[in-house]
């Protein structure tokens, strides 16, 4: 049985179109969706709804609530070598998905530690999510902008609800070295599978592939009081708004 943790939240996020890349299909310009969200792809939408260096996301499961249909389109993109280019993008369409996350904090800043407050930083994004996030939400590119609201993981009923499907190898996310605590920026891979329409992501540290890409520095850029707000007046500005 699936143990949620205390901070959890679950919330809805739909949207006309989709693009999570394939990266085997980037050849020549060209892009192709998985069939599915990447773990990369659902930790930027939860990024987009409230987000701060304290701490990480974590993408526990995603429900596909609707079918697997794609649609290809002539997409224009910017030639900065002037002239026009026409490559042919492969989205998926009229897409719908229940997330369940939760945060666990960052301990590569200790230096943040003041900030850590999980019952605030918890009813920050709870009102976020209510609110549509507190960013612009888009399901893989700018390309597809979506839209987000408070919802019950369960509820409804879903057209994978009574089906298993296996997707191969997947791209799942990146390891960066401001919450790995690495010198190095890594990539994950995993093999996908949906059980009765729930894809359960493993792990960062559990997936089946992980590979450097390339060296890199941990970044120290925030700090509280002179880039972002702490959690007390966060909270503070939060209720004062609701």
């Amino acid at each position: 049985m699936f143990d949620t943790p205390k901070n959890s939240i679950e919330y809805k996020v739909w949207a006309r179109n989709a693009l999570f890349t394939d990266p085997i299909t980037k050849v020549g310009g060209e892009k192709c969706s998985y069939q599915v969200p990447t773990y990369e792809a659902i930790k930027g939408i939860t990024k987009s709804i409230y987000w701060k260096p304290t701490f990480i996301w974590i993408i526990d499961e995603v429900r596909i609530m609707k079918k697997i249909e794609m649609e290809t389109k002539g997409i224009r993109p910017i030639n900065y070598n002037g002239g026009n280019d026409l490559s042919i993008y492969t989205f998926l369409k009229n897409v719908e998905y229940r997330v369940r996350a939760h945060f666990e904090w960052n301990e590569c800043r200790d230096d943040l530690k003041q900030d850590r407050n999980e019952g605030k930083h918890f009813e920050i994004t709870k009102r976020s999510i209510a609110k549509g996030g507190r960013q612009d939400i888009f399901l893989g590119t700018r390309d597809c902008q979506g839209y987000v609201e408070p919802c019950n993981f369960k509820d409804d009923k879903g057209d994978y609800d009574e089906l298993d499907l296996v997707f191969g190898m997947m791209f799942h996310g990146f390891d960066y070295p401001n919450e790995s605590g690495t010198n190095e920026i890594r990539a994950r891979l995993w093999n996908a599978r949906m059980e009765k329409g729930v894809i359960k992501f493993p792990n960062s540290k559990n997936c089946a592939i992980s590979k450097k890409i390339k060296t890199m520095q941990a970044w120290q850029d925030y700090e509280i009081n002179k880039n972002f707000l702490g959690i007390d007046d966060e909270f503070k500005n939060t209720e004062a708004i609701i």
